[in-house]
């Protein structure tokens, strides 16, 4: 195929096949929709804080919103989730008939202000054919943390049987020079303004444009080619000419883009190589963008049965120690000087502090090590389960009750992401975040994906 190659004309799609890039049609709210009410945080989220999710339902009662076509995972296996799905594909389509929603055809240049900084994207989609999720891979487009198989199925029930796909997926590409996002930034007087609005539960403000300048797509299509380009990228990261090119890691929405994968590869013997299914929309953001931060993401165990601390002095042997800590801040401050070969991570329990350090680390990081004992402390049954959480107040609040107990980690080095993907493979599960739980991504654009 041509660089840029035009699918089969019927469905007038634009995919730039060597970049696995194709230029969407996104569907947006009509004029005069309640955009605050329209847009909400991405479904992963506040998983433990069902009183989160019953205060968005309250804000955007009566109203058409994107809450209304996603399923929370906070309701993941409770009672009613079934109906919730029916719901939200049956809305999928109400929504389409009625005209609540409008069709623009190409990518849209994003900016998210959160306090004093605004972060920015791009919207695009994604070809799945691109894209291996699995240990090892050598795709264009890859997982940054290891795929939880068993947590497809749900998703992908989903998925299966929906007219529109709304992402959280969040791409990260390794654009040091800002040839790519930052280009579009500075045309951005030249679009169409599409949306501009702030966000519920004081989550910031969203802004979006219209990529409608053939000049200004072109110019992003080049510079992604030239990310992508074998030998730049093969000196780039001090790697061999024989090294496949990784142009897109992934941020957040590593399970979302799996169950995407998983659906396609299901789909594909049925319909062919020409689908909408085939693709998957992601807003894509430069690893370099000073406005996006890595956060570690915490662990608390809930309706735990037996001694933490004994568990762990079994796990690591001679390997463990533990220091008491004063308050959260001392912790914060042991847990960030961990030293080279050695693990350490913050723990809380009843308003308790410590640090423990593991000096026979089981992983390269330290959310490997801990992930290693929790999993075997969960096989176990010494605990009912786990759940992953963003920022430190909300550790404690959920250790103070009884039975609890948290795990604060260390954060990752962002500059460090590609190459240890390119050389080490996927990182463990949930080794970091792109900012804490009101910084993710909010829903607001749609595809069709039948």
């Amino acid at each position: 195929m041509n660089k840029a190659s035009l699918a089969h004309s019927k469905t007038k799609m634009k995919l730039y096949d060597d970049i696995g890039v194709l230029i969407p049609t996104v569907y947006l709210p009509r004029p005069g929709i309640d955009l605050s009410s329209w847009s909400v945080v991405a479904c992963d989220q506040y998983t433990s804080q069902p009183e989160y999710w019953q205060q968005v339902e309250w804000q955007t009662s009566g109203k058409p919103s994107t809450l209304n076509l996603i399923l929370p995972e906070v309701y993941l296996g409770k009672a009613g989730e079934i109906e919730r799905v029916q719901k939200a594909q049956s809305l999928m389509s109400a929504y389409l008939d009625e005209g609540v929603l409008e069709p623009f055809e190409g990518m849209i240049y994003v900016e998210r202000k959160l306090g004093s900084k605004t972060r920015r994207g791009l919207v695009l989609a994604l070809d799945l054919e691109c894209y291996d999720f699995n240990k090892g891979s050598q795709s264009l487009i890859r997982a940054t943390e290891g795929t939880i198989l068993d947590r497809l199925p749900p998703r992908m029930r989903i998925r299966e049987g929906a007219a529109l796909e709304l992402p959280h997926i969040l791409v990260l590409i390794d654009d040091p020079d800002r040839t790519v996002i930052e280009q579009v930034e500075k045309a951005k007087e030249k679009l169409s303004l599409r949306y501009d609005f702030d966000l519920l539960m004081d989550s910031g403000h969203l802004t979006g444009y219209l990529v409608d300048d053939p000049a200004v797509e072109a110019g992003v299509i080049d510079a992604l080619r030239k990310l992508a380009d074998p030998q730049a990228f093969a000196q780039k990261y001090g790697v061999g000419s024989d090294e496949n090119v990784l142009l897109f890691a992934m941020g957040d929405g590593n399970h979302s883009l799996a169950t995407a994968k998983a659906v396609w590869e299901k789909l594909k013997p049925e319909v062919g190589m020409d689908h909408p299914a085939r693709y998957a929309l992601v807003e894509i953001e430069n690893l370099h963008d000073p406005a996006l931060e890595f956060e570690p993401i915490h662990r608390v165990l809930f309706g735990v049965k037996t001694d933490v601390f004994s568990a762990l002095q079994t796990a690591f042997g001679d390997g463990f120690r533990f220091t008491p800590c004063t308050d959260c801040t001392q912790m914060i401050s042991l847990v960030d000087g961990t030293r080279v070969g050695r693990h350490r991570f913050g723990v809380t329990w009843d308003h308790e502090f410590g640090v423990i350090e593991i000096s026979n680390p089981t992983s390269n990081v330290a959310a490997g090590t801990l992930q290693n004992f929790v999993d075997d402390f969960l096989k176990a049954g010494l605990a009912e389960s786990v759940d992953y959480v963003h920022g430190n107040c909300t550790v404690c609040k959920l250790t103070s009750t009884p039975k609890t107990f948290g795990f604060f980690l260390p954060c990752l080095e962002k500059n460090e992401l590609f190459r240890t993907v390119i050389l080490d493979g996927a990182l463990p599960r949930k080794t970091f975040s792109m900012g804490e739980a009101w910084e993710k991504r909010f829903y607001m654009e749609a595809r069709k994906i039948v």
